[in-house]
């Protein structure tokens, strides 16, 4: 248990760098050191009079220098931590540092083993004979010993800051406790000798099982932070890449426009004799094309940024009709047949009116898309508008195409999901983002019989939220 408390301080020391760490861990390399020399002199443990050559006192003396490393180590602790500040940090290299604390501890410790062992002149003589203890000098060693650990507690309580520090103080009292009894206890193979032994192990358990719990804790914490950075760092790519995807997604379609007008254009102006009564409506649409690309560059740049939405009063009926008219050529050359039932008593709404557009077209071309998959039965949009509760507005959208499949109802709003073969995944979700910023609901249901209805519901003459 010591060396493995040892262990764990000493790997905590070489991270913090603290010299008073070191010294706890060394201690600890001390008193395990100790114990052995104890044990290998202990009569009757491995020898009849113990081994290492030791003497009547011998045992007895390792015994009160095991007993006094853990107080002293921790007065060393203490001694060594700037105040209120933790830990002092230690310079050098922790390899270094570390390797000189055990080989120091162990160099004490064998010298402290050979005084016990060969200094019986030097040392006051603890034990009459093998069995029989000189009564008033093992007393005084105890009451040196109880009172070098009261006071190794009371100056750690003082200055008690850490985890550590309340586990330590546990220690040091378990400690005293054994200190104590053993002081007190005559005999062997009692009560009191074996609540000895189980206090002495919960006094070298405690601090080594909390260091275990603490340096647990700190991994998980470090395996939280490294999770919680990776999912930061996904997040950013994905929004990159959102960005990105946002910008070819809306970009693509005016600009496709675009160049169709333009080829259009090329074409009729290029004929012998020029028709300009084709040539300039295209050139016309080759504009507004042109507009609506700036136009959704600027709309997606706001929706990335941070402030609030730029409102406007804007009649929902009217923006239904200019996006028809915007894809007249989408909708005829699919051959799909509109219904528009647009409640004339609509309330305005306030809102974004470029990027609600952006709305009204990803819904009208995936319709136009859905239906123009099918086979076999009328191609249909139908476009219902109504007033709802006082408060907020309804747009349907209704088509007789694929539909949805069980299941994915919900999950075709999640970023880059999508049906399609050529499809990016960011239409719907970028349409539910902004209807959203407006403190608005977009979602998904089965259509009657065929296709699919979305349902797009906007707060009327209320400003949209940050």
């Amino acid at each position: 248990c010591a060396l493995i408390t040892a262990t764990l301080l000493y790997a905590k020391s070489a991270v913090f760098r603290s010299r008073a760490l070191a010294a706890l861990a060394s201690g600890y390399v001390f008193a395990g050191s100790m114990l052995t020399a104890h044990l290998l002199t202990f009569p009757g443990a491995f020898a009849p009079g113990g081994l290492l050559g030791a003497g009547v006192d011998t045992t007895a003396w390792t015994a009160v220098f095991w007993r006094g490393a853990l107080p002293i180590a921790a007065l060393l602790y203490v001694a060594l931590k700037r105040p209120d500040q933790g830990p002092q940090p230690a310079t050098g290299r922790p390899a270094t540092r570390i390797g000189l604390g055990v080989l120091a501890a162990i160099v004490l410790a064998g010298a402290l083993t050979l005084l016990a062992i060969g200094g019986e002149d030097l040392l006051p003589p603890l034990m009459a004979n093998r069995v029989d203890s000189n009564y008033a000098n093992l007393a005084s060693a105890q009451m040196l010993l109880v009172a070098l650990d009261l006071l190794a507690i009371a100056i750690l309580y003082r200055k008690r800051g850490s985890a550590l520090d309340f586990w330590l103080l546990v220690s040091l009292s378990a400690w005293l406790a054994q200190l104590l009894l053993s002081a007190a206890l005559h005999s062997r193979f009692s009560v009191g000798f074996y609540a000895l032994n189980v206090i002495m192990l919960i006094s070298n358990l405690v601090l080594m099982l909390a260091l275990i719990a603490e340096s647990y804790r700190l991994h998980m914490q470090l395996a939280l932070a490294r999770s919680a950075r990776k999912r930061e760092r996904e997040a950013r790519l994905m929004s990159m890449e959102a960005v990105t995807g946002a910008i070819a997604h809306e970009v693509g379609q005016p600009l496709t426009a675009a160049t169709t007008n333009g080829l259009v254009s090329m074409h009729w102006l290029t004929q012998v004799p020029p028709d300009l009564d084709k040539a300039i409506p295209a050139l016309r649409e080759n504009l507004d094309s042109v507009r609506r690309t700036s136009d959704v560059i600027t709309s997606i740049r706001a929706m990335f940024a941070k402030g609030a939405v730029p409102a406007t009063e804007v009649s929902l009926n009217d923006l239904v009709r200019e996006t028809v008219v915007l894809l007249h050529r989408e909708l005829a050359s699919g051959k799909v047949a509109l219904d528009l039932e647009l409640d004339e008593a609509l309330p305005p709404i306030l809102a974004d009116r470029v990027q609600i557009q952006r709305v009204l077209l990803n819904l009208f071309n995936n319709a136009i898309e859905s239906v123009g998959a099918t086979h076999g039965r009328p191609r249909r949009i139908s476009v219902r508008s109504a007033p709802q509760d006082g408060e907020e507005v309804l747009l349907e959208f209704s088509d007789t195409g694929v539909g949805i499949a069980p299941g994915e109802t919900e999950h075709i709003f999640d970023a880059f999901v999508t049906t399609k073969a050529t499809g990016t995944g960011l239409g719907l979700s970028l349409c539910r983002t902004i209807v959203e910023e407006h403190e608005g609901r977009l979602w998904a249901s089965p259509g009657a019989g065929h296709g699919a209805t979305f349902h797009l519901q906007l707060p009327r003459d209320r400003a949209p939220a940050t």
